[in-house]
């Protein structure tokens, strides 16, 4: 019926039939929001970058007055000990607690008073970017330097900067073992591998297919905020990014987003970008998402990850589909040749030598195979039973949503390697533990190992010897 011919009665009928059929099917509950971005851009970019780089002075000092209440952030080295080329490493667990409450205490209560008391410590709970409602790519600054020195490249976002101190972070730039070339040590003479230097460093060391492999992992590709799109967090349209931006020398550089694969985003868990050392032990890749070989973890990265695992937007922004047989093969090829840091106080079992290793050090490993139960899951000689396993941490606290993201339970969390542990904080799939110290006080309390203080320090020198 042409328009002009409605009568209003009949309009108001059309109306009622249209709001009926809009809410069929869901009862008279709201919908829910949806999981994908628009498509379209929904206000032009300059706004945007104008109202966003305004706001970010409080955007981050908001985060890190969040930041100073959950831990202490000062920088305290432990006296003697080092990552493998020297960087210190944090002293004491920086987890702050309740006023009146020790870790004695709080050892002494069960996770249901825990819990009725709202004592778990903040610093144990899931860790939020520091924009959770958006998330997204966070470098280090020194990351972000040593990028645009080396590529011009630009990795620094206008509305958000990287949030955990430096000195909580891994050693930059990382050594880098390959297990083909034991004989050499490190092979990074000192440099962040880049597309600029990665030939002369590695021709006559790798064949063709991994240096192929390794150019790959180098070369930047678009990602959700970094592209050419009005739709990016850079000042400039950007070349993207490049796995080697994350897990710089083949390691980890403690570079953050969220991961692709919950929603709604306020369950999207933080991601504390993992250290690729070792990979060739390996048999699950991601934090939770059980990947079941590398080949899958680069193509699903590229795939999925790098676009929030919003496949529409992945289309717009210009997604990287690899080719499996060839340039996937490649990249995860390179990628199992990096090895552990040399540990040269473990014998061929991966346990203590007695004739190298500390009193201290023999001791934690007796707590480690006995009382504390950590090996139960990290199994040596690389200290992992490539397995998943849910803590239960929700028995601890009642939910809750804190700066955008939802306090709850983990589930199944990978177990992640201990070799070389010491050069990979900050720790736990989501970088909520800033030091050793913090892990062995959070892992007292989930497992209820009641280890005494003097138990906690000899595990620490035992890990610091993995």
């Amino acid at each position: 019926m042409p328009p002009r011919a409605q009568t209003p009665r009949l309009r108001c009928l059309l109306a009622a039939l249209a709001l009926v059929a809009s809410t069929q099917g869901r009862g008279d509950t709201a919908p829910q929001p949806s999981s994908y971005m628009p498509v379209s851009s929904e206000e032009p970019f300059e706004p945007v970058e104008q109202r966003l780089t305004k706001a970010k002075p409080e955007t981050m000092q908001s985060h890190y007055r969040f930041l100073a209440e959950r831990y202490d952030l000062s920088d305290r080295p432990a006296e003697g000990a080092t990552m493998t080329r020297g960087k210190a490493v944090q002293r004491g667990p920086r987890t702050r607690l309740g006023p009146g409450l020790t870790w004695e205490k709080l050892d002494s209560l069960t996770p249901d008073e825990i819990r009725a008391q709202d004592l778990f410590p903040q610093g144990f709970m899931p860790l939020p970017h520091p924009k959770h409602a958006e998330g997204g790519m966070l470098f280090p600054h020194f990351v972000i330097d040593e990028i645009r020195r080396q590529e011009q490249r630009d990795l620094a976002r206008f509305d958000l900067d990287f949030d955990l101190p430096d000195h909580f972070l891994p050693e930059f730039p990382a050594p880098i073992y390959l297990t083909t070339r034991p004989d050499l040590g490190d092979v990074s003479r000192g440099q962040v591998v880049t597309l600029d230097n990665y030939f002369a460093l590695f021709n006559g060391l790798l064949n063709p297919k991994q240096l192929e492999g390794l150019r790959l992992l180098l070369t930047p590709f678009p990602q959700q905020q970094f592209n050419a799109t009005d739709d990016r967090r850079s000042s400039r349209p950007s070349r993207g990014v490049a796995c080697f931006d994350c897990h710089s020398n083949g390691h980890t550089d403690a570079a953050t987003h969220l991961s692709g694969d919950a929603r709604p985003q306020a369950f999207r868990h933080r991601i504390d970008t993992p250290s690729l050392r070792g990979e060739y032990i390996q048999q699950l890749f991601g934090s939770q998402r059980a990947l079941k070989s590398v080949e899958d973890f680069t193509e699903f990265e590229q795939r999925g990850a790098y676009f929030d695992g919003d496949t529409v937007i992945a289309a717009k922004k210009g997604a990287n589909v690899l080719d499996r047989g060839s340039q996937v093969h490649a990249m995860a090829e390179m990628q199992e040749l990096f090895d552990f840091p040399p540990a040269p106080k473990l014998d061929v079992f991966g346990r203590l030598d007695p004739r190298k290793a500390s009193a201290p050090e023999l001791r934690g490993q007796a707590v480690f195979f006995g009382k504390a139960q950590c090996a139960t899951c990290h199994v040596p000689p690389y200290y992992t039973d490539n397995s998943m396993h849910d803590l239960q941490t929700g028995r601890f606290f009642a939910p809750r949503e804190v700066r955008g993201a939802m306090m709850t339970a983990d589930g199944p969390i990978k177990t992640f390697p201990l070799r070389g542990i010491k050069d990979s904080p900050p720790y736990l799939h989501d970088g909520r533990l800033l030091t050793l110290a913090d892990s062995v006080e959070f892992f007292n309390l989930v497992l209820g190992t009641h280890l005494s203080a003097d138990e906690k320090a000899d595990l620490e020198a035992f890990l610091m010897a993995l």
